[in-house]
């Protein structure tokens, strides 16, 4: 079997483009990887046009470990966030073309089940007005649906400091979430790296009380000696990964024992089988694995088969109950939350397909994700309400 080509969709809504791509082959099966750029959709789909001619066409999609190693290193030069989420599209779609033929899911070539379900938490569900009583309605309605965890960001446009008064409000916040769910649901608090350390201590300590399950990315991730800091000083469990793009790039972060739980995005870190041999590393460490995750139903189902197979894989990140539930429509098959939970799949490959006429409703858009910005958790084009 070798690959005849690829093509790419990408399927656009106010803040977010996910490029979807398909792989296929001279003997007809098809293969499809996910991806979800932040700004640099064109650039990905340009590397992958090169790289089609470069190394893909006529390439073997059984042999994933030969691809990558080429799409990695045969351009001499130093892979980051866009060649690593191209080959992650690629390598995502070649698993699923290896199950397909197989007649398996993809999670019985990587070793097997360790579990029948894993569990989820809701992101983007508090794109409504910031006030107590709001969030604490929308996260009611989370766990109305089943959920038993979510994730929060209550800082505003908070950036490296947060006054007296802006941190009294984070704090009301928080309260009234955990409030709405219960002392049994885990509140994830993230920071997306805004503060220094001192700040993110502090902090840590103004939210001690509501539980929060993780403390994430308390600091920006370049600096790996100010995450050591805050974690020498907060009782919290530290988590953070996103941004990193290279497995490789994780050893001095295991060396520090500065982290809890490590968050490799599939569709960034150079696909499922990277992500596999990071978890396993993780593992040696005694670190927990839980996926960044704010693609749409294919790259929910790679990172599945990560969780389906690792025995640290703690919980997975989901927003498509919530912020643009309707592109899950763009693929059939797109895996659900019961009861807080993903369900183990026996469908070949990652057990979706690609709709590409549905995917077309969703033409690309500029889409514009400012952290900084006032109302970016409503996840509103501007100009809108």
């Amino acid at each position: 079997m070798r690959i005849t080509g690829i093509s790419t969709h990408v399927v656009g809504t106010p803040w977010r483009n996910l490029t979807y791509v398909q792989v296929h082959t001279d003997e007809g099966i098809t293969g499809v990887g996910e991806t979800r750029m932040l700004g640099h959709t064109d650039a990905l789909i340009g590397y992958l046009r090169e790289a089609e001619a470069n190394h893909i066409l006529g390439s073997d999609p059984f042999a994933v470990e030969d691809l990558v190693r080429r799409m990695k290193y045969g351009d001499y030069g130093r892979a980051g966030e866009i060649v690593m989420s191209g080959i992650a599209v690629v390598e995502t779609a070649c698993w699923d073309i290896k199950g397909k033929a197989l007649g398996v899911p993809v999670w019985q070539l990587l070793g097997g089940k360790v579990t029948d379900r894993v569990k989820a938490y809701a992101n983007g569900w508090y794109t409504t007005e910031r006030t107590p009583e709001a969030y604490h309605k929308a996260a009611q309605g989370v766990m109305e649906r089943g959920y038993k965890a979510l994730k929060i960001d209550p800082f505003g446009t908070g950036h490296f400091e947060l006054d007296h008064e802006q941190t009294l409000y984070a704090v009301s916040l928080i309260e009234a979430v955990r409030d709405a769910i219960g002392p049994e649901a885990e509140l994830m608090l993230e920071m997306h790296g805004r503060f220094s350390p001192a700040t993110a201590v502090r902090l840590a300590k103004e939210m001690a009380p509501y539980r929060p399950a993780w403390l994430e990315e308390p600091v920006p991730p370049e600096n790996l000696k100010a995450l050591q800091k805050v974690a020498a000083k907060v009782d919290i469990p530290v988590a953070t990964g996103e941004r990193i793009h290279d497995r490789i790039e994780f050893r001095e972060l295991f060396d520090s024992q500065a982290v809890d739980i490590i968050q490799p995005d599939v569709g960034h870190i150079g696909g499922i089988w990277e992500t596999r041999k990071l978890a396993a590393t993780a593992e040696t460490h005694y670190m927990l694995v839980a996926p960044h995750n704010v693609g749409g139903p294919v790259l929910t189902a790679a990172s599945l088969q990560v969780g389906f197979t690792s025995p640290n894989f703690k919980i997975l990140e989901h927003f498509n109950d919530f912020a643009d539930a309707e592109i899950k429509k763009v693929v059939k098959g797109a895996p659900q939350v019961v009861d807080g939970y993903f369900q183990l799949s026996d469908a070949p490959g990652l057990g979706v397909e690609l709709d590409v006429d549905a995917a077309a409703e969703f033409p690309q858009q500029q889409a514009r994700f400012d952290l900084w910005a006032e109302g970016w958790e409503q996840r509103r084009p501007k100009g809108t309400k």
